[in-house]
């Protein structure tokens, strides 16, 4: 075989695995228009109600001292008492947070400028407290103003894992959305194929809800303020298309 013969036959063989390459991925093309052509989508939506299942509170205790070693001193003191109270109503270590700690001095300045003089020294210390039992919150404020914390700054009920209820929601709305996809099969007769799309749309986590409950260092008597927990929903949306038979 010649030179120019056998370039032929190698062109020729290129042009048709050329071609082959071309149908297949036509072929394949043609498939994929088929299955997301011929489709049909069900909508469910799934709802759960978020009842707050922990409660945090943030409080601090402010202490005083001519120098910062005694009111360090009495800051220790006061915090071991909430310490010891927080531990009587079952509250582990594991819930008690320092969120912050401060020794600040404190400055008299003369009324006609000059030099400041520091006149004493301040501590804060600050805590974040899990409270698991909801039934305790107002005991919990109550007893902590007693112990020393003479500043509760807010409180705020949250679910603790609100994943959790939204993956629940979200079974709950694939449920839904399957349910019509049965119920169209057997009005229309249609037979359904495999799934070739889902989305998902939802209202996001429960909020925290806060209360305000500053200056109650002044005493709030009566075993503590009455604190409702209330409800929060988690909604969650899906779409899932399926192929056409």
């Amino acid at each position: 075989m010649d030179t120019s013969l056998r370039q032929l036959v190698r062109m020729g063989s290129l042009v048709m695995l050329v071609l082959a390459l071309f149908l297949l991925v036509q072929m394949n093309h043609v498939r994929n228009t088929s299955a997301t052509t011929n489709t049909v989508s069900f909508s469910g939506e799934g709802k759960v109600m978020a009842t707050p299942d922990i409660a945090v509170i943030s409080a601090s205790i402010l202490t005083q001292g001519v120098d910062s070693k005694s009111a360090q001193d009495e800051n220790s003191r006061k915090s071991k008492a909430v310490s010891d109270f927080l531990k009587k109503q079952g509250i582990e270590d594991k819930d008690v947070k320092t969120s912050n700690y401060n020794i600040s001095p404190q400055y008299k300045y003369p009324p006609y400028g000059g030099q400041p003089t520091i006149t004493g020294y301040q501590v804060t210390q600050s805590y974040e407290i899990k409270v698991r039992d909801l039934t305790k919150i107002s005991a919990v404020l109550d007893g902590l103003v007693s112990a020393g914390a003479n500043q509760v700054n807010n409180l705020g009920l949250q679910v603790e894992n609100p994943e959790a209820l939204r993956s629940q929601a979200r079974q709950m709305a694939i449920d839904n959305a399957k349910k019509k996809a049965q119920e169209l099969k057997g009005q229309v007769g249609i037979s359904l194929g495999r799934i070739v799309n889902f989305s998902e749309g939802s209202n996001g986590y429960p909020e925290p809800m806060y209360y305000d409950v500053k200056n109650m260092s002044a005493g709030m008597g009566g075993g503590g303020p009455d604190i409702q927990t209330g409800e929060n929903e988690i909604a969650v949306n899906v779409t899932i298309t399926y192929q056409i038979k």
